[in-house]
C-alpha cells in the first residue's frame, strides 16, 4: 500500500516521504480500515518535527483522524463487519490507504456525514466540548468570544456555541473568513483582531466583556483576551498555534476575578473515562442529528500531502483540511 512516511524528523516536512508499505495486519482486538479520508491537524504538523509530546518511533506514519470501511478483523472484534463505514482514530497511521486501529477506537460513520466530515469531526469538536461544556460550563446567553474562529477548533466552536444559545464573537485576523464564518454559522458578532480586539469586544457585550474566551491561538492574543474578559469569566487556553506560549500576570486574574483553564480533551477522557464517553457520546448524536456541521475547506490525494500540509501552515483554511487516499 502507500504510506505517508516519516523517516526523520525535520523542518518543512523534508523528512517525509510517500512511498510503498506492507500493508497492515490487524492483530486481537484490532480492525483494518480502508481509509476513505484522513484530516489534517496541527499535531501532525507537530509530529514530523518531534515537537509534539506524543513521539512514536521513527519510522512511522502520521495521521491521528480517519473515516473510512472496514477491511479486516483481527481476532475477538465485534460490533463491526467488514464493508462498515467508520469513523476514528489512533496516535497514527491516518496517511494511508490502510490503517489498523484498535476496535475500542472506532464508531459508525454517522450516514448525515460524509467520509470527509466525518474524518474531520471528532477532535476538533471534542474539544470544544470539552471546553465549553465540561470545563467553562457555558450558560445559554453568555458571551463567547472565539479566536481562530475560521481554523478547525475554532469553528468548531462557534458551531458548538451557538447550539448551546451563547452570543458568540468569532474572532479572526481575515474579514474574507469572517465572512464565510458569518454566512454559514450565523455568529452573533464579527471581530477582526489584527489591529486589536480588546475595546470592539467591550462594545459589543455593552462593556462587560466576553464571559467565556476560547483561544487556541496563545501568543499576543491570549495577552489582549484577558484585557476584555468579563467578572467571573472563564479563559480557555486549547493551543498556541501562534508559536508563543503566553505569561498570565496573575494581578490581573486576581483584579479581574477570572478563571484561566486549560483544556486537554483526549487526557480530560482518560482521567475521567465515564465523562469521555459520555463527552463521545454527546458530540456525535448531535452530528447523526445535524445540530452540528463541520465544514470541509478542501480534499487532497495523497500524493498531494504537502500541499494539505501546508495549506494548514499557512492558515489557509476556513474548517478542515482532509486528505483522500481514495483519491
Amino acid at each position: 500500500m502507500r504510506a505517508l512516511v516519516v523517516e526523520r524528523l525535520a523542518p518543512a516536512y523534508d523528512g517525509c516521504i510517500l512511498k510503498a508499505v506492507p500493508t497492515p495486519s490487524p492483530g486481537a482486538g484490532e480492525v483494518r480500515v480502508r481509509v476513505r479520508a484522513a484530516a489534517v491537524n496541527f499535531p501532525d504538523l507537530l509530529q514530523t518535527r518531534g515537537e509534539y509530546q506524543h513521539r512514536p518511533a521513527l519510522p512511522f506514519t502520521p495521521g491521528l483522524e480517519m473515516a473510512g470501511e472496514v477491511d479486516a478483523l483481527g481476532e475477538g472484534v465485534e460490533g463491526f463487519k467488514v464493508g462498515d463505514a467508520v469513523v476514528g482514530g489512533a496516535r497514527g497511521g491516518a496517511f494511508s490507504e490502510f490503517a489498523v486501529t484498535s476496535a475500542r477506537a472506532l464508531r459508525h460513520k454517522p450516514e448525515r456525514l460524509t467520509f470527509s466530515q466525518a474524518a474531520g469531526f471528532g477532535a476538533a469538536y471534542l474539544t470544544a466540548w470539552v471546553a465549553l461544556v465540561r470545563r467553562a460550563r457555558i450558560e445559554p446567553g453568555e458571551w463567547l468570544l472565539v479566536h481562530g474562529a475560521a481554523g478547525g477548533v475554532g469553528l468548531a466552536a462557534v458551531d458548538l456555541g451557538k447550539h448551546l444559545g451563547a452570543r458568540v464573537i468569532a474572532a479572526s485576523a481575515s474579514d474574507a473568513k469572517l465572512a464565510v464564518v458569518q454566512a454559514a454559522y450565523a455568529p452573533d458578532a464579527t471581530v477582526n483582531v489584527a489591529d486589536g480586539f480588546r475595546e470592539r469586544v467591550k462594545t459589543i457585550t455593552g462593556g462587560r466583556g466576553a464571559d467565556v474566551i476560547y483561544d487556541p491561538v496563545g501568543g499576543d492574543v491570549f495577552d489582549e483576551s484577558v484585557r476584555c474578559i468579563a467578572f467571573n469569566g472563564r479563559l480557555l487556553s486549547i493551543g498556541f498555534t501562534s508559536g508563543r506560549r503566553p505569561v498570565l500576570p496573575v494581578n490581573i486574574a486576581l483584579i479581574k476575578g477570572f478563571s484561566l483553564m486549560g483544556v486537554r480533551a483526549g487526557e480530560f477522557g482518560r482521567q475521567f473515562p465515564e465523562l469521555g464517553a459520555e463527552n463521545q457520546a454527546a458530540i456525535w448524536t448531535l452530528a447523526g442529528e445535524g445540530r452540528l456541521r463541520p465544514r470541509v475547506d478542501a480534499e487532497y490525494p495523497l500524493a498531494d500531502w504537502r500541499a494539505a500540509f501546508e495549506s494548514l501552515a499557512e492558515r489557509r483554511v476556513i474548517g478542515k483540511t482532509i486528505i483522500r487516499p481514495d483519491l
